[in-house]
């Protein structure tokens, strides 16, 4: 399997692991600033996740570009920035989010809502209900068996989309907000170690949202940013989407 990685990531473009402004300076982050994406001519861009990408899109509408299939979130957000600032460039943005995955369920759909659509862009946020739905007892998982499983879907994406350039999002919790409190951490921090490793490993942008939400909580309290520590409000859609938009030149 870690030949077979290397092989794949190899036929990657090499866009250098990075994070956004906002994410605490470090010498990897500065040094790879500048491989930022640049968005081409009939680009494709897919959304993927769970319930904060999906934020109540509309799943039979399986159009690009239209507002009840992007959902009222981060996604939706960002993707109207995008077509507006790229107009001439004919570019098409899908969002696939669903409430409720994991990591699991992304891989049992990948082929139709992911390979078939052959985005040239694609942005993944999962993680939070691979922790959740744990603590819940609603599923046996660990944050290694999210890794390896989210290893396993990369790899069998780029097998499929070498040149696809990838976007790792960080799962991210708002403390003393309704769900979320500090017994969350340490373990749910596992998880997101992982996100950030498998962002690096894969050569992947990483949009850095634990440290983005904890400095935004600094400005105002946790419940101006989500509803339940999890899910964002109209501010925390906003902050999302515009330090995602952060990724491109």
């Amino acid at each position: 399997m870690n030949n077979r990685r290397t092989f794949i990531k190899s036929s990657v473009l090499a866009l250098g692991a990075t994070a956004l402004g906002n994410y605490d300076a470090k010498a990897e982050t500065q040094a790879n600033i500048k491989n930022k994406l640049e968005i081409k001519q009939n680009d494709i861009i897919l959304f993927q996740g769970d319930s904060i990408t999906d934020n109540g899109r509309n799943r039979e509408n399986q159009l690009p570009n239209d507002t009840q299939a992007l959902g009222q979130g981060y996604a939706m957000l960002a993707a109207s920035a995008m077509l507006n600032k790229y107009a001439e460039k004919n570019i098409k943005i899908y969002n696939r989010g669903i409430s409720g995955h994991k990591v699991p369920q992304l891989q049992d759909r990948w082929q139709a809502d992911c390979i078939d659509l052959a985005p040239s862009i694609l942005s993944i946020l999962i993680g939070v209900n691979d922790y959740w739905h744990k603590r819940d007892g609603n599923y046996t998982g660990s944050a290694q068996l999210y890794k390896e499983q989210y290893q396993k879907l990369l790899d069998n994406t780029l097998e499929k989309l070498p040149q696809v350039k990838l976007i790792i999002a960080e799962p991210f919790a708002v403390k003393e907000v309704k769900h979320v409190d500090n017994s969350w951490f340490p373990e749910f921090a596992m998880y997101q170690q992982a996100a950030r490793d498998i962002a690096k490993e894969y050569k992947a942008l990483l949009v850095p949202y634990q440290d983005i939400f904890d400095k935004a909580c600094k400005r105002a309290p946790g419940g101006y940013w989500t509803t339940d520590g999890v899910h964002t409000t109209p501010a925390g859609a906003d902050l999302m989407a515009a330090n995602w938009l952060n990724c491109f030149k």
